[in-house]
């Protein structure tokens, strides 16, 4: 894993420039330090992204005992949950390689980079269930995205042979190719009275939420496995369940539970974190707080209300308030916890 942080505004940076800020990103490998000082805007491109697909990771695991946070002055962004080899790594490395894949196939069709720009094989005609149409417009250059993503975010995984490497070469492509699921393709209509006589179609990625989703059942469905004899694939830790493929995520260890803090698996605890007190889920008191129980604070909201639609064109609302019930799981005894920091 790495971590790029994007400057505020993106603009050119020399050779010089570019040397000094790759050579201080920390965590890279000689390939992926030689990338970033030749492609500098595509580094850009992937530290603005790095906050889209955080932000994926922490909406999927909001209502989870691990959310998917985020440590301050760590360049693996995720601290020591990232050393086991758990289903929860598994999901980090392939929610962050599909981040890259996206951020660098929307910065081609915005024309941010130098090397790439609109997918060049889209052009003709061809046709799909609705007929004929003419390529036009901007497709996303999802091949470039990809063939990027796999020489940055593999090269750190290839200069070891273990089977962590190969655990994180596998989720990595899982990643990569879950964004190039979800291309759709798009058309303008035209004709008389924009009827579809004609029609010019252009293929776009789909809302980064689709491939969070994707591969969130993809974690939840993670297979265990161990490596083969021959040490350059798989098998199935569970031989009751079905192999692996190509699709699914893969890890080697069982995940901690995360209810108490826990340094050494980088485990924060849910001391304080919010809970559902009427859920079964994992979003509810039982489960979030471990049995330990849970607080509860009233405290008061100001919502919209009484709102009244105002010819034209402007909705007005009135702002309540209201008292509500927050429950939040309560922090562990001190000998349960004592030990574990």
């Amino acid at each position: 894993m790495f971590a790029i942080s994007s400057p505020p505004h993106r603009r050119y940076i020399g050779a010089l420039g570019a040397r000094v800020i790759c050579d201080n990103i920390p965590g890279l490998v000689n390939k992926q330090r030689q990338l970033c000082q030749k492609h500098p805007d595509i580094m850009q491109s992937i530290g603005e992204g790095a906050k889209e697909w955080i932000r994926e990771c922490q909406h999927q695991f909001r209502h989870h005992r691990w959310n998917c946070s985020t440590l301050d002055r760590d360049h693996t962004v995720f601290g020591r949950v990232l050393l086991r080899s758990s289903r929860e790594a598994a999901f980090v490395y392939a929610i962050s390689s599909a981040g890259v894949v996206y951020a660098i196939t929307r910065a081609c069709s915005q024309g941010e980079l130098k090397t790439c720009n609109c997918d060049p094989h889209k052009r003709g005609r061809d046709k799909d269930a609705g007929g004929d149409f003419d390529w036009g417009g901007c497709s996303d250059n999802i091949n470039y995205g990809i063939k990027f993503a796999q020489a940055f975010v593999d090269a750190k995984e290839k200069t070891v042979k273990d089977a962590r490497a190969l655990m994180n070469l596998h989720n990595n492509r899982c990643g990569r190719t879950a964004v190039k699921r979800f291309m759709k393709l798009e058309c303008k209509c035209h004709g008389v009275s924009g009827s579809c006589t004609l029609r010019t179609c252009w293929l776009a990625m789909s809302d980064f939420r689709k491939t969070g989703d994707y591969l969130r059942k993809k974690y939840n469905g993670a297979i265990e496995v161990t490596m083969n004899q021959d040490g350059t694939g798989f098998t199935v830790a569970n031989k009751d369940f079905r192999k692996a493929t190509k699709n699914d995520l893969v890890y080697f260890e069982n995940s901690p539970d995360y209810c108490l803090m826990d340094k050494a698996v980088g485990s924060l605890g849910t001391a304080g974190r919010v809970c559902n007190k009427s859920s079964r889920g994992t979003d509810g008191c039982e489960v979030m707080c471990c049995g330990r129980g849970y607080d509860t604070t009233r405290v008061k909201r100001i919502t919209k209300c009484e709102c009244k639609f105002k010819w034209c064109c402007a909705v007005e609302c009135k702002d309540c308030e209201e008292s509500v019930d927050v429950h939040t799981c309560k922090a562990p005894k001190h000998a349960e916890w004592v030990n574990q920091t």
